[in-house]
């Protein structure tokens, strides 16, 4: 195996590895932005149903963040994007019956 062999292999291995982890950190991003809009949604949405304060507020909201990490650990890109795109079609279907309702 000569040296320009070596360099060519090092050079397509480093490619693969920076290609895995920004794949990797895009999909870490994506759960995370998921959790935080979730998480927040719903603690916003219990603090108006019930009333609680502050702490439990961000405390609702860490728990739906750690649930759908939890969750989501498995999941590619591909199925994370399509739960995103389910909960902004639910979220758009509240808005509607928040502005039709009476």
């Amino acid at each position: 195996m000569s040296i320009s062999e070596k360099m060519k292999g090092l050079s397509t291995n480093m490619h693969q590895g920076a290609k895995n982890s920004s794949i990797s950190l895009l999909g870490v991003a994506l759960r995370m932005l998921t959790g935080i809009m979730l998480g927040l949604t719903l603690a916003l949405i219990g603090q108006e149903l019930i009333g609680y304060g502050s702490f439990a507020l961000l405390f609702t909201m860490v728990v739906v963040f750690g649930l759908v990490i939890k969750t989501t650990s498995s999941w590619t890109i591909g199925r994370i994007l399509i739960f995103d795109l389910v909960l902004i079609l639910v979220a758009m279907l509240l808005r509607m019956y928040i502005l039709v309702a009476p």
